[in-house]
């Protein structure tokens, strides 16, 4: 077994393993890892069985004396072969540390992929970052919904999704990013003095590149656009983000009626709606106004974990 350093030449590669492996989604693909390469400096690893065969994949930077999981990406773990096994695991991870020792690297970051993203069931990697003392570093609560089998809604999203039917609000798959970008912009400077992860052109580009994954769902009344989710959409999931509306939006319902349609009609046969996380200070801070919204549609907890490991 052996590993190489990603570079360039091998993006067709490293694409087309993304697309046949067991648990990874587009976020994996490089056109979406480099839309920022100028803000990382790129190590992701490529590893090989004894017959040259492409087995798995690692996608990380490195920042100091640190190899982390690719700062880009909400997670980013090993990527493997349908046909992986747990004692190959050991070995990569072994191969790994080797590596990293051999690059005065004292610590690595790592960020499993969260089990709602995999095709199958693939967490070898956490064994072996047991069996290598990794500690739990970071854990922070998404709320999913597992929609063959989904809960009710609580009465006060019930109420909120009836005031939007009363006011005529439709939802409308939409390219409409510029005046979107706007509400969520001002939301969050008002809320939390911050920038949305993406620029309007990031997103749009993006949306551009991925327009089978990557989507902008709103609501309108009387053509004036109330509130808005983009949507990452998975073979077998969707995950929402950029959740914002106006205060007029807000008051009537313009978000839960984006979600009921999402939910209940457009992505009705996946397997998992994902909400996403509801925290702050490496998880430390739980929003609870936040969860309790998305629990309201019956999403439950799934972790995002990321580990440590000293070398």
């Amino acid at each position: 077994m052996y590993l190489e350093v990603y570079s360039e030449d091998k993006k067709s590669i490293w694409n087309e393993f993304v697309r046949k492996s067991k648990n990874a989604t587009f976020l994996i693909m490089r056109e979406y890892m480099d839309y920022h390469k100028d803000r990382f400096t790129d190590m992701s690893l490529m590893f090989y069985d004894n017959k040259k065969n492409l087995i798995g994949i690692l996608p990380t930077n490195i920042e100091g004396n640190e190899l982390m999981s690719h700062g880009g990406l909400t997670y980013g773990g090993f990527i493997l072969d349908k046909k992986m096994k747990t004692t190959t695991m050991l070995e990569m991870f072994n191969l790994l540390i080797n590596f990293c020792k051999g690059k005065n690297i004292k610590t690595i970051l790592y960020k499993p992929i969260p089990y709602i993203y995999h095709e199958i069931p693939s967490q070898e990697d956490l064994y072996a970052l047991f069996i290598n003392n990794a500690k739990l570093y970071i854990r922070n609560i998404s709320s999913s919904i597992k929609l063959n089998t989904k809960n009710d809604y609580e009465t006060r999203r019930k109420r909120q999704i009836n005031k939007a039917l009363k006011n005529n609000i439709i939802v409308l798959e939409t390219n409409d990013y510029d005046k979107y970008w706007v509400i969520l912009e001002q939301n969050l400077m008002e809320k939390h003095e911050s920038r949305p992860v993406h620029t309007v052109n990031e997103i749009k580009s993006l949306a551009s590149i991925f327009p089978n994954n990557i989507k902008l769902f709103c609501s309108y009344k009387d053509n004036t656009l109330l509130g808005g989710v983009v949507v990452y959409e998975n073979k077998e999931n969707v995950h929402v983000q950029y959740i914002s509306a106006s205060e007029e939006g807000k008051a009537i319902g313009a978000l839960d009626i984006i979600f009921d349609k999402l939910i209940n009609e457009i992505y009705k046969d996946k397997e998992y709606f994902d909400f996403g996380i509801s925290n702050e200070n490496k998880g430390r801070y739980l929003n609870e106004g936040l969860i309790n919204q998305k629990e309201g549609f019956g999403a439950s907890a799934v972790a995002y974990d990321q580990y440590i490991l000293y070398l």
